[in-house]
């Protein structure tokens, strides 16, 4: 999954025109199931990039991390039980959950720790640069992937969603409310917050917004595919 307090992102619920993004996929089931649990899996590979370049998170990870070293748990682990709990926020929300939620709360979490059990350890920066790059290249494709797959939001993007549905408070005020709480509150536990962590923030938009019409899944009809219809600047991302 992960947010950032820019406005330049995607939505991340495919079926919600209310938000104004997507129109909704109702064939080519194979193909959508492919993309959903191939995002999935490379969001999470991505992210294990970032954490093992240590050069700064992107705000959720940088409270798993600080859980993680605040408990001995890993980060994967620790995702999964932040994900869990998100997702028992959505009862008193009203917020229901796809495949694609209950998907995203574990197989993100399995495949950051076992990328990382993969990964050599490095110090050098020569090596630690190229890591963050490709980290945030390759979460770029996994939302691409997983978001249009079209099978609901991810539970801190159900959260973020729901609280601006029960407020009346724009999205982009529940967003960055939500993300300057979880960098603050990780970074005090320990998370790492550096130049890789402003860098996923003003690039995580664009880059999504460009995969997402890359895989955008065509229609059952055959004819015309989903894509995004407005700006980064009005649409909504994260995991």
């Amino acid at each position: 999954m992960v947010f950032h307090p820019k406005p330049q992102s995607v939505m991340h619920q495919a079926t919600a025109t209310t938000q104004g993004v997507f129109v909704s996929i109702p064939g080519r089931l194979g193909r959508r199931l492919i993309q959903l649990y191939a995002g999935l899996a490379l969001y999470g590979a991505s992210s294990a990039l970032l954490v093992q370049a240590d050069l700064g998170l992107e705000p959720w990870n940088v409270l798993h991390q600080g859980i993680a070293e605040l408990t001995g748990l890993s980060i994967g682990v620790v995702s999964i039980i932040v994900g869990a709990a998100v997702l028992l926020l959505w009862i008193p929300l009203r917020q229901r959950p796809g495949l694609g939620t209950v998907s995203n709360v574990f197989v993100i979490g399995l495949a950051l720790d076992g990328t990382l059990a993969l990964l050599p350890e490095t110090h050098a920066l020569l090596v630690r640069v190229p890591l963050l790059l490709a980290g945030i290249v390759l979460n770029g494709v996994a939302t691409g992937l997983y978001i249009t797959a079209s099978f609901g939001p991810g539970p801190r993007d159900g959260l973020m969603t729901g609280l601006h549905r029960r407020t009346g408070r724009s999205v982009r005020l529940m967003r960055t409310g939500i993300e300057v709480t979880v960098v603050a509150t990780g970074f005090a536990l320990g998370g790492t917050i550096g130049v890789g962590t402003l860098l996923y923030a003003v690039s995580i938009g664009p880059l999504a917004q460009l995969f997402l019409r890359t895989f955008a899944v065509p229609a059952a009809s055959g004819g015309s595919t989903v894509v995004a219809r407005q700006t980064p600047g009005r649409a909504i991302l994260r995991r």
